[in-house]
C-alpha cells in the first residue's frame, strides 16, 4: 500500500490526539499514548502535565496525582521515567527481573543498604528519600546518598513502587501494597512482550518504521521484536505501507483515507510523545529538532527550552518560554519561524494559545508575539 507524506502526517497527528482539543480523560490519553514521560525540568509546567493539557485543556495537575493514588497508573521506566497504565504493569516485569538478576541502576548499590531500606519500609510503611539520613552532602544526580541509590534500585527491580508524590518527591512503598489484587502480574513471554511493544507503538503513532518500534531497545530485544514483526505480518496482524519510498508498518484495519486536519495550533513540550523520536520528526515533518538544555549555553542556537509549534500538519516554528512564577508572568524569550513569515491568522492563534498556556502555568501573558 502506498500513501503520500501528507496522508502519513495526518494519520500520525490524528493518532497522537492532536487533531483537536478533545474530551478524553487523562487516563484515556495515557492508555492511548502508552506512556507520558515524567519531566524534572520546571522552566514551564512539567512535561507530564503539559502533554496531558495539550490534548485536553480541562486537565489540572491534581488529575494525575489522583490517578496514581487510585492505582490507575504507575511510575516506571519506558524509554525514560514515565507514567504508564496500571494494566501495563506485567510488561514492566522483564526489565524488573533484569535488575533482580544483577543489573545496576546508574551505579553499583550496597546490598546491605538495600536490605536496610527495604526492612525500614516493611516496618514503618511508605518513606521518602529524605527519611534516610546521609552523612555526606548530596552534590547532584550522580552523587546520590546510599539510601537514595538503594531506593531507586528497589524501584527499578520492582520490589518498591511509587505510592504518591509530595511536591515532586517520590514516596516509596512495597509493591504488594500498591498493586490491585485482580491485576495480571504474570511474566509475559517474549512474543507477548514484543507484540505489546509493537501494538502500543502503532496505536499511538499510527505508522512506524521497524527502527522506530524498537527505539531505545537493546540488541537482543531488537532481534526478538523483528522476529515478532515478521510473525505478525504472516498472521495478517500488520500491514506494510510505502510513504515516499520509505517502508512503514501499521496495524491491519488502519483507515488510510485522507483525514482533514484542522489548522489547530499546539505549543508542544520538548518531551511530548509526538516529538521524542527526532529522526522520525525529520523524516516525516522535515523538522530538525534538538532540546538545548543539555547543550552548553555558548553552543545553543535557539535557547534553553524551546517548544515546537505545530500548526495544522506542519511544525512552523519553535518558541523559547519561561514561566516566572515569582511575578506570575509567562515570558517569550524568543520565537524562531520555520517559514518566511507568520500569517496574521497564525500570529493570532499563537497568541491565543500563549494566553491559555500562561493560565495553565498560573501566569499571565500580556506581550503578543510579532
Amino acid at each position: 500500500m502506498k500513501i503520500s507524506k501528507v496522508e502519513a502526517k495526518n494519520l500520525v497527528i490524528n493518532s497522537q490526539l492532536l487533531t483537536k482539543i478533545n474530551t478524553l480523560t487523562p487516563l484515556e490519553i495515557i492508555k492511548h499514548l502508552g506512556y507520558v514521560q515524567i519531566d524534572t525540568i520546571s522552566v514551564v509546567e512539567r512535561a507530564h502535565h503539559h502533554v496531558l493539557w495539550t490534548r485536553n485543556h480541562s486537565y489540572v495537575k491534581d488529575d494525575l496525582a489522583m490517578l496514581l493514588k487510585k492505582r490507575k497508573v504507575i511510575e516506571y521506566w519506558s524509554h525514560a521515567a514515565a507514567y504508564l497504565p496500571m494494566n501495563n504493569y506485567r510488561f514492566c516485569l522483564p526489565k524488573m527481573y533484569e535488575y533482580r538478576a544483577g543489573k545496576s541502576h546508574f551505579r553499583s548499590t550496597d546490598k546491605k543498604m538495600i536490605r536496610y531500606v527495604l526492612d525500614r519500609i516493611k516496618a514503618e510503611g511508605p518513606l521518602m528519600s529524605k527519611d534516610f539520613k546521609s552523612e555526606s552532602k548530596n552534590s547532584g544526580w550522580y552523587d546520590w546518598k546510599p539510601a537514595k541509590r538503594a531506593l531507586e534500585h528497589l524501584f527499578m527491580d520492582g520490589r518498591l513502587m511509587v505510592s504518591e508524590r509530595r511536591g515532586f518527591q517520590k514516596v516509596y512503598d512495597l509493591a504488594e501494597n500498591i498493586l490491585p489484587n485482580n491485576l495480571n502480574v504474570s511474566m509475559p513471554t517474549d512474543f507477548e512482550y514484543c507484540e505489546h511493544v509493537i501494538k502500543s507503538q502503532l496505536k499511538a503513532l499510527s505508522l512506524a518504521k521497524v527502527s522506530e518500534i524498537s527505539y531505545n531497545k537493546d540488541g537482543e530485544c531488537k532481534k526478538i521484536i523483528l522476529k515478532t514483526i515478521n510473525q505478525m505480518l504472516e498472521d495478517n496482524k500488520l500491514i506494510e505501507i510505502d510513504v515516499s519510498g520509505q517502508s512503514y508498518l501499521a496495524l491491519r484495519g488502519l483507515k488510510t483515507q485522507p483525514l482533514k486536519i484542522k489548522n489547530d495550533l499546539h505549543i508542544l513540550s520538548p518531551f511530548d510523545n509526538f516529538i521524542i523520536q527526532r529522526k522520525r520528526l525529520t523524516d516525516l515533518f522535515d523538522f530538525n529538532y534538538q532540546i538545548e538544555c543539555y547543550v552548553p549555553e555558548q553552543k545553543r542556537k535557539y535557547g534553553y527550552f524551546t517548544h515546537p509549534v505545530l500548526y495544522g500538519d506542519k511544525l512552523i516554528g519553535r518558541i523559547d518560554l519561561k514561566a516566572h512564577r515569582d511575578i506570575k508572568e509567562l515570558k517569550v524569550i524568543n520565537y524562531f519561524s520555520e517559514e518566511a513569515k507568520l500569517t496574521d491568522l497564525q500570529k493570532n492563534k499563537l497568541n491565543k494559545k500563549l494566553q491559555l498556556f500562561a493560565e495553565f502555568n498560573s501566569c499571565r501573558f500580556t506581550k503578543p508575539t510579532d
